[in-house]
């Protein structure tokens, strides 16, 4: 009987095998790649933009329409200098956090309640689906008249904004509720408090959040349609001064500095959605 003797991989010529933790690595860095390869190429896709922008900004097309990137990166400059910018950017983000969460804890209190108890629910749906129904632009010179063009208008109109994102999240959410495992928690002896804190608030809450993801972006846009409607300050009000005295650079500047706040609220609200759904 002869017994097979174990040949190094070198030996035969060949390679060892690939173990789980090489096909991860090779995974990992493969991903790396990825990433690096789609973020240079965006870079380049907005150089090229911008460098025909330039270029046909001119020779081409009126500048008095479109102005030009050195135009505009000269004006956020000059904004920069004189703390234009710095005041109107804190005065619309000021407005914002407030409204997001004024808006959102009213938003989950109300719909957790009416989607608990479902008697009070069917009774005030129809009001709250019409006052939905509202376009809150509509609103605005109402708004103007009970708290003037100051803070507290920008706040109750992103607010207003938010409640409605956040609030049918969480009616959906409470009222969604697994009717089978609230019975078999019952079954083996949960009371409410328990079945509140142990089923009811876990499911609402990845519904809550998925609210609050939606809100996030659409609290920028209601105090901005608040400061364009009227206001003293803030990016939306830069944005319309700069248009009614028709500086066009400086307008397409107010526009650039809200493209990057809503980009940074996206990359923020992603990071957030993802470390906050780890435990699922």
């Amino acid at each position: 009987m002869s017994t097979a003797a174990a040949v190094p991989a070198s030996a035969m010529g060949g390679r060892a095998p690939a173990t789980d933790a090489d096909f991860d690595t090779r995974y990992r860095r493969k991903q790396r790649t990825h990433r690096l390869v789609v973020f240079v190429v965006r870079i380049l896709i907005v150089l090229a933009l911008l460098g025909a922008w330039q270029g046909l900004s001119g020779p081409v097309i009126d500048p008095f329409w479109v102005s030009s990137p050195r135009a505009i990166g000269e004006r956020l400059l000059e904004w920069t200098r004189d703390g234009t910018l710095a005041s109107n950017a804190r005065a619309t983000l000021l407005a914002m956090a407030i409204g997001l969460a004024l808006g959102s804890i009213a938003g989950i209190a109300t719909g957790f309640l009416l989607g608990r108890i479902r008697f009070l629910g069917d009774v005030l749906n129809p009001f709250i689906v019409a006052l939905n129904s509202l376009p809150k632009l509509a609103l605005a010179p109402l708004f103007i008249l009970w708290f003037g063009i100051g803070l507290q208008a920008k706040v109750v109109m992103t607010a207003l904004v938010c409640f409605f994102l956040v609030f049918y999240n969480t009616f959906a959410g409470a009222r969604d509720a697994d009717s089978e495992l609230l019975g078999v928690v019952t079954v083996l002896g949960a009371n409410g408090r328990q079945r509140l804190t142990k089923v009811i608030l876990p499911h609402t809450m990845s519904w809550i959040l998925t609210g609050m993801r939606l809100a996030v972006p659409y609290s920028l846009l209601g105090a901005v349609v608040s400061e364009i409607t009227a206001s003293n300050e803030g990016l939306g009000h830069l944005l319309k001064t700069s248009a009614n005295t028709f500086d066009t650079a400086g307008t397409f500047a107010a526009i650039a500095v809200l493209v990057v706040v809503a980009l940074l609220l996206n990359i923020a609200v992603t990071r957030a959605e993802s470390l906050s759904s780890r435990w699922k």
